[in-house]
């Protein structure tokens, strides 16, 4: 890693999520939505800038309206979208998300098929994944050809290049055929990664087991990784590395919307990574900056929406100082 740059260069979708004006309540009884630009990967990316850091995003939108304002925001939030092409001929992708009373989120996906899933290997800037420190992606572009085989591709070139592979399954069961395909497919591609992030309901979905016990959380290492982590919501963060393992508490704050604030710890994270990649060997060194994680994740969750709630390495330090 010595001497290469400190980009971090995101891969996958970006989206626009339309968000119902009240809370707590069904898709079906929402009276209106507002527009919000979303999709992990792209998330992930401008949480990186906004610290800060070099970040890039690769991906496909649609040759539309809502594509070109998606582009133009990853521009301004310092995002390089020299990775981004656009598809004449389809829509970018739409999601209808509402948090219901009872906490949990619900889904209604517009992709069929959205231009993010008709990335081909052939569109991949080459020379800007190259240049990545590290190479971050989910598991949503692993649904569909051709995106799939560009995925695989992208990260082939990334790997052989130096970087350091990073993967976030996000999970979103309502755009898989089948549960069956969604766990083989997350687990095809996870020997590659270097780091890994699950969240307590990913670990269960790909274990079968309702637990967060280190037993559980092993069947998911494998000797090839450097960090695996599991997230716990408002609890923090359960890491296990080579050599040690141990458990990070989050910071207590007000919760407002949860939207961003996995994508805000991943972004965080690998930040301080890139900035010095030998906390991946340091106890110390990686507690801190899983402390710097958590607390970014933290202060996304105190507003609404994923990108306008996303933190300045300013803010960050302030909420850990305070604590």
């Amino acid at each position: 890693m010595a001497g290469r740059s400190e980009l971090v260069v995101s891969f996958g979708e970006m989206l626009i999520d339309f968000v119902p004006t009240v809370a707590g309540v069904s898709l079906a009884e929402a009276p209106a939505f507002v527009k919000a630009p979303g999709g992990a990967p792209a998330n992930v990316a401008i949480a990186v800038a906004r610290l800060g850091g070099g970040a890039a995003f690769v991906g496909k939108l649609g040759d539309d309206e809502f594509g070109r304002m998606l582009a133009a925001i990853l521009r301004d939030n310092g995002v390089d979208d020299g990775g981004v092409v656009f598809d004449a001929g389809a829509r970018t992708a739409l999601a209808f998300v509402t948090l219901r009373a009872d906490g949990e989120r619900e889904f209604m996906f517009y992709r069929n098929p959205s231009a993010d899933m008709l990335l081909t290997h052939a569109e991949l800037n080459v020379e800007l994944i190259k240049r990545a420190a590290v190479f971050h992606y989910g598991s949503i572009s692993l649904i569909a050809e051709p995106c799939r085989s560009a995925h695989l591709h992208a990260m082939e070139i990334a790997k052989e290049a130096g970087a350091l592979l990073s993967y976030d399954p996000n999970l979103r069961e309502a755009l898989w055929p089948s549960r069956e395909e969604a766990r083989t497919k997350i687990l095809s591609i996870w020997d590659q990664a270097d780091i890994v992030k699950v969240s307590e309901v990913e670990l269960e979905f790909l274990t079968g087991i309702d637990s967060v016990e280190d037993d559980v959380v092993m069947k998911l290492w494998r000797p090839t990784m450097k960090l695996l982590l599991v997230t716990l919501g408002d609890q923090g963060c359960k890491y296990y590395a080579r050599d040690f393992r141990g458990a990070v508490p989050s910071y207590k704050v007000q919760q407002v919307d949860t939207t961003g604030a996995g994508d805000a710890f991943v972004g965080a994270l690998l930040r301080r990574i890139v900035q010095d990649p030998s906390s991946l060997q340091d106890q110390k060194k990686l507690e801190e900056a899983i402390k710097f994680a958590n607390a970014c994740g933290a202060i996304t969750a105190t507003k609404k929406g994923a990108i306008p709630s996303l933190p300045t390495e300013v803010e960050v330090l302030k909420l850990m100082e305070s604590a």
